[in-house]
């Protein structure tokens, strides 16, 4: 193995930084994003009320429950990535949200963020995939609790 390979554990799951690193770059923009959903703060603080209002717009049915739905996935799916915690499954959730706002959002506004475009969509669900794909990484809950599971098993007498 050479010095820029990481290990692998028995499970197959990536044990280096680099899915740590992942999940805060999309842990920290959902969290964000989801606080301004849900509780109406931060640089987007729309509330529910207005993000229902917003998918209403684009055609979307049941824009109320796909409002929480939506809000809460970003809300709570950030928190959860930044503590290593059901990544894999919130990862594929936050990139089937992403791609379906670069369809019905984006895609229309062509490439660059700065004229709202997929850029930053894309780039999210991308990021996602990745994390469905590596795993949590080192410094995680999901980690901690799996290298617990571990050793107490092995101290289990045969």
């Amino acid at each position: 193995m050479g010095p820029f390979t990481s290990p692998q554990s028995s499970a197959g799951i990536d044990s280096g930084w680099g899915p740590v690193f992942v999940r805060l770059a999309l842990g920290i923009p959902l969290l964000i994003a989801g606080a301004g959903k849900v509780l109406a703060i931060g640089p987007k603080p729309m509330g529910l009320s207005g993000f229902a209002g917003f998918l209403a717009s684009l055609g979307v049915p049941f824009a109320p429950i796909g409002a929480w739905g939506v809000g809460l996935l970003e809300l709570v799916g950030g928190a959860l990535l930044l503590v290593g915690l059901f990544v894999r499954v919130t990862a594929a959730l936050v990139a089937v949200d992403m791609l379906v706002a670069t369809a019905l959002v984006h895609l229309p506004n062509g490439y660059p963020a700065a004229s709202n475009g997929v850029e930053l969509t894309l780039t999210l669900s991308l990021i996602a995939l990745a994390l469905v794909v590596s795993g949590p990484g080192v410094l995680s809950i999901e980690r901690a609790r799996l290298s617990r599971a571990d050793r107490l098993t092995d101290s289990d007498p045969q």
